[in-house]
């Protein structure tokens, strides 16, 4: 059976990402970092990397895009998962007794209004969500809380003092799963592309253009710098349709006609909006 990387303790969003994605039966394995999930789906086996690249309230995460284009590794699937942040302490703790707030920046962005309202309280930054749930729990923390899911509270033995704190409830992670193998193919499908283009007038417009006049939908376009080249930047784009459809071929072609760079970094079907 493969085994599914994610960064972050158990309890973490993407741990149920994973779930969600290959089924409550399937072996995780927690990773410190997103850089260990990328090598731990590069190595040997059949093994997967879940990753979060985009929330609907805090933005992308840019980290993981580069990473992406670091790796040689194919985007096979995805899914969008409704985010629900809540506060957390021991048990016998109550909010009057925080000090201090834990989770990651991520978490505490999407919760600024409620955290501004706990007048007097300490705002830290932590690796990872669950992993501030854990930390409270290991060092008896009874001056602390941490945001994080309902798993994590489950998981780590804390009582939900405040539920649902992030700042708007559409609150959604978009969630990605690598390999070293491309997807099958399948109906309802897209593609996700970076490429660089020359430095010359007009050079995005036209490279757009190559998905505009065959009438191909762009789902969203992300800029980044080109490392070692300041000023220039890569853009990653995710389109409808497969890398095998003929005018996305056709595309394909024309865009590498206008770039120093073009990397289809997979083709996968469209993925579900699980509602938690």
């Amino acid at each position: 059976m493969p085994i599914i990387a994610y960064q972050g303790e158990p309890g973490a969003f993407s741990e149920k990402a994973a779930h969600a994605l290959f089924g409550k039966r399937t072996t995780t394995k927690p990773k410190p970092s997103f850089k260990e999930v990328f090598r731990f789906a590069s190595g040997s086996g059949s093994h997967y990397g879940v990753i979060p690249i985009e929330n609907s309230l805090f933005g992308s995460v840019h980290e993981n895009y580069d990473l992406l284009l670091r790796h040689k590794l194919h985007i096979v699937g995805e899914v969008k998962l409704r985010i629900q942040l809540h506060l957390m302490a021991l048990p016998g703790v109550s909010i009057r007794n925080v000090k201090a707030v834990y989770s990651h920046p991520q978490a505490l962005g999407q919760c600024e209004p409620f955290l501004r309202r706990m007048n007097g309280v300490e705002v830290v930054a932590y690796y990872d969500t669950a992993g501030s749930a854990k930390m409270i729990r290991e060092q008896k923390r009874s001056d602390a809380a941490a945001i994080a899911s309902a798993q994590a509270a489950q998981v780590y033995g804390l009582r939900t003092l405040r539920r649902n704190v992030e700042s708007n409830h559409h609150n959604y992670t978009r969630f990605l799963v690598l390999s070293k193998s491309r997807a099958q193919l399948a109906p309802n499908m897209k593609t996700s592309v970076v490429f660089a283009v020359r430095n010359i007038p007009g050079a995005l417009f036209k490279a757009l253009g190559s998905f505009a006049l065959r009438e191909i939908n762009l789902l969203k376009i992300e800029s980044r710098p080109l490392v070692g080249k300041p000023w220039q930047y890569l853009f990653y784009l995710d389109i409808e349709g497969s890398v095998r459809d003929p005018h996305i071929v056709a595309a394909l072609k024309h865009l590498q006609e206008l770039s120093t760079l073009v990397r289809v970094l997979g083709s996968y079907p469209v993925g579900k909006t699980i509602q938690t």
